[in-house]
């Protein structure tokens, strides 16, 4: 009989990668393939394991996904829908199929996320408290917000969806629909949008990253980044001059719409800075005490 007594998280920081050690007899230890990850992660719960551990398994499992799809262009997806059980299993589905999202459940919360942060998408549901969504959607694009929207509604009459569109929106589905089908419109949304809002490259001072190939470059020198790394770069590149918190990057690159209390942020920030500044003349990214994280060219001020 072979017994999983004992799992740790390995590693000295700066840590390795993820890897999860398992103990056999209390001999032999190795990094347990995808499989057994996969296991672990469904087990955790059911055996009592730490909630420290779930987590760790939880974002082990996301890293592996996304490093399946390396040349698909993550999604930034902003989700205002006041149904707080669907708004969550729609971004576990945009997770798992490699895209970042933040949520949002009432018209008032929408709009200042829409206002504060880049998105490529915007997913609107038409009935929210405080604002609804055709008057949010039209308030944005008065302020001059030209993302991608894709309204939902249960409302799916003709004159419906015409209103919908007129009101600003670039989509309308109706519920229920089929997460296929949300997931190829967002896409298609997004290269229409390519054009009027962002670019395949991204360019802070003499720090670039290619959304199509993933790949980051500083003064022409190849920068090598893991899955996670690449999300967060992405996500401190696309606000760059703005201070991006430490909540908004659990919900943006590690999906997790609570603080674990765990220094995953800070070794991954530790390991970016280490590759994006350390053999640079000048550092672009910087921490601002108390408050998060900010990525600025030496011509704002550094």
């Amino acid at each position: 009989v072979v017994s999983f007594s004992i799992l740790l998280w390995g590693g000295v920081p700066p840590p390795p990668p993820p890897r999860f050690f398992f103990f056999v007899g209390g001999v032999f230890s190795f990094p347990p393939p995808a499989t057994l990850i996969l296991i672990w992660a469904r087990l955790a719960p059911q055996i009592g394991a730490s909630h420290e551990i779930q987590l760790l398994l939880t974002i082990e499992c996301r890293t592996m996904n996304e490093a399946l799809k390396p040349n698909q262009q993550s999604l930034s997806v902003l989700i205002i829908e006041d149904d707080v059980q669907a708004a969550q299993q729609l971004a576990e589905l945009l997770a798992d199929a490699g895209h970042q999202s933040i949520q949002a459940h009432d018209g008032l919360a929408g709009a200042e996320a829409a206002l504060e942060t880049t998105f490529d998408v915007l997913i609107v549901d038409r009935m929210l408290p405080e604002i609804d969504g055709l008057s949010l959607i039209t308030r944005l694009r008065e302020r001059g917000i030209k993302t991608p929207i894709l309204i939902l509604s249960a409302m799916g009459q003709v004159d419906d969806r015409v209103t919908g569109l007129r009101a600003g929106g670039d989509d309308y589905l109706t519920k229920p629909y089929a997460f296929s089908e949300l997931l190829a419109r967002l896409e298609i949304l997004a290269r229409r949008g390519d054009g009027a809002q962002s670019e395949t490259i991204i360019t802070v001072d003499d720090l670039t990253l290619d959304l199509i190939k993933h790949e980051a470059e500083r003064s022409g020198q190849s920068i090598a980044l893991q899955p996670r790394e690449y999300r967060l770069l992405e996500f401190l590149m696309k606000n760059a001059g703005r201070l991006v918190t430490r909540a908004m990057l659990l919900q943006h690159v590690w999906n997790l719409h609570f603080d674990p209390q765990t220094n995953v942020i800070d070794v991954h920030m530790s390991r970016l800075r280490a590759k994006i500044d350390k053999e640079f003349d000048y550092p672009l990214l910087h921490t601002v005490r108390g408050r998060g994280y900010i990525l600025q060219p030496k011509t704002e001020g550094n």
